[in-house]
């Protein structure tokens, strides 16, 4: 059971009363507990890290909209007719400042960070009396230093300068933070995650530790860190550590596995938000991504993504043409056109598309032709990642328990190779690197990546490839720098969209009218009504 996700609703009522207003604070729960007497053992404790895992999947982020924001703006996915409201906005770039998705996503990921102060604070303070329980206080500050970097890893890619809350008594005593130097928040990050580091445990015991964050999920992002920033030998010497010993990681044989319903055992797991699959109402409502987490949700954790991508659900978004193609590409070997095993695992479509062209083999009734459609105006190529349509003709509503892959071991691979590359070597190492993803698949092998340029060229097609679908499409493309020609260049030629442009200022997101409304300090510090 994926019991780490479980809501605690009294905890998280004091977790939400703490980031309010101190006179709050003087509030006598009926249950005579308050922010100074709850978090006071290590059962409490671990609740309270809990709850700053919850907001994982708040609104904005997993159990929903992440999904939707970066493989629209990414160009992975493509939206039908069915998307309607705010979320279509993504599609063709026609947001603004009040785009709800874009809003939710600020507001949850700055709740991660409150909740994670928290636990920082009253750990900090908590006197343990045995070793057992010393011990554990290191662990959930580390937990909590991991996902308050996590957090702000998304806020400065995402907007840049943003306000950088590094303490519990800091929100108490200010709730108007200004904007912080991108500089000063990548330093808090690396601090973060160098610290979470030295505290978090290889692993945890299976029963008690499914969802949790590792030694490696903090190295993995730490080096992830470094690499967006550019500091290409910091990105190498980290993420080198996570293919040695004392670390046991591997690619899984099965790529299909890794966007399963048994995904949460795959020995590429490094760091995933855990998801349950819905049974009845008696343990939650079934529409609780809706904004029902932690509320009328109940116990729900699951994911909608095979629910709203599903061509036989509410088939809500296509793969987009532009990543079909990219699995087809010259084999340097031979000069021939080849299709990448990748798009079998990838997407459904027609035969010469290299899709998978069947569902259902598991159901009773057997296995279905998918219905290719040469008349639909997107050649109706959909996704097959993130679905369970092997197993059932339709799912009847959103239940998926598949986790989401947030860092895995052949992204860290990938991450690697590009790290070598970026500092001039096209060398033996990035090659076997690149192969070493490639062979899980049986993909052919290159026999040298060329130049620098080249071998960036490679680089970027086997990120694109390998991770289609996982969020990591338009965070590529915006730290090459190639967002922009990239993106208009498929918009130009793409079937059905309305053509809005990439801009200059879509580079960052816009700063949410939600909070510029309430931040005095930050709305005086925007520009163009932008940024």
């Amino acid at each position: 059971m994926k019991k780490l996700i479980i809501y605690f609703l009294g905890l998280i009522a004091v977790l939400n009363i703490a980031g309010c207003d101190e006179s709050k604070l003087e509030l006598t729960s009926q249950s005579n507990y308050d922010f100074d007497t709850y978090f006071t053992t290590s059962e409490g404790l671990n609740q309270a890290v809990i709850g700053t895992y919850s907001t994982l999947l708040h609104n904005g982020l997993w159990a929903r909209e992440y999904y939707y924001i970066f493989d629209l703006l990414g160009f992975d996915a493509k939206k039908t007719t069915n998307l309607q409201g705010d979320v279509a906005q993504l599609a063709d770039y026609s947001f603004g400042t009040s785009q709800s998705q874009i809003g939710a996503m600020w507001n949850s990921l700055y709740r991660m960070i409150l909740r994670a102060n928290v636990v920082i604070d009253r750990a900090g303070v908590w006197n343990p009396a045995t070793a057992a329980d010393q011990e554990s206080a290191k662990q959930y500050i580390a937990e909590a230093r991991f996902l308050r970097s996590y957090a702000y890893f998304n806020i400065v890619n995402l907007w840049g300068r943003a306000p950088l809350i590094t303490s519990y008594d800091s929100t108490v005593a200010n709730n108007y933070f200004p904007r912080s130097s991108t500089a000063a928040m990548w330093s808090f990050i690396e601090s973060d995650l160098t610290l979470a580091a030295a505290d978090l445990p290889l692993s945890y015991p299976a029963a008690t530790g499914l969802g949790r964050a590792t030694k490696g999920a903090a190295i993995a992002l730490l080096g992830k860190s470094y690499l967006y920033q550019g500091k290409w030998a910091l990105a190498q010497t980290t993420l080198a550590q996570l293919t040695t010993a004392p670390f046991t990681y591997t690619l899984d044989t099965s790529y299909d596995n890794l966007f399963s319903t048994s995904n949460q055992s795959s020995p590429e797991n490094i760091f995933q938000v855990m998801n349950a699959k819905w049974t009845d109402w008696a343990v939650g409502n079934q529409y609780n991504a809706f904004g029902g987490q932690e509320t009328w949700g109940g116990k729900a954790t699951l994911s909608t993504r095979a629910q709203e991508y599903g061509f036989n659900d509410w088939f809500n978004v296509y793969i987009s043409t532009a990543a079909v193609k990219a699995f087809k590409y010259t084999n340097p070997a031979t000069g021939a056109t080849y299709t990448d095993p990748r798009a079998y695992s990838t997407f459904y479509g027609d035969a010469a598309s290299g899709g998978d062209t069947v569902y259902c083999e598991q159901c009773a009734t057997g296995k279905i032709s998918f219905p290719f459609k040469t008349s639909d105006p997107q050649g109706y190529y959909v996704w097959r990642k993130y679905e369970y349509y092997n197993e059932v003709a339709a799912y009847g509503g959103p239940q998926s328990s598949i986790n989401g892959q947030v860092i895995r071991y052949g992204d860290v691979l990938l991450m690697l190779a590009e790290s070598y590359i970026q500092q001039g070597n096209s060398g033996a190492e990035p090659l076997a690197l690149i192969n070493q993803v490639r062979k899980r698949v049986n993909a052919f092998a290159y026999t040298s990546l060329g130049s620098q340029t080249a071998a960036m060229t490679i680089l970027m097609r086997e990120r694109q490839l390998e991770l289609t679908g996982e969020q990591s499409r338009y965070f590529d493309l915006i730290r090459w720098g190639i967002a922009k020609q990239t993106i208009n260049s498929i918009r130009a030629t793409e079937p059905g969209d309305g053509k809005q442009p990439f801009q200059d200022k879509n580079l960052l997101f816009p700063i949410p009218d939600v909070e510029k409304n309430y931040n005095p300090n930050v709305a005086k510090d925007i520009a163009n009504d932008w940024n």
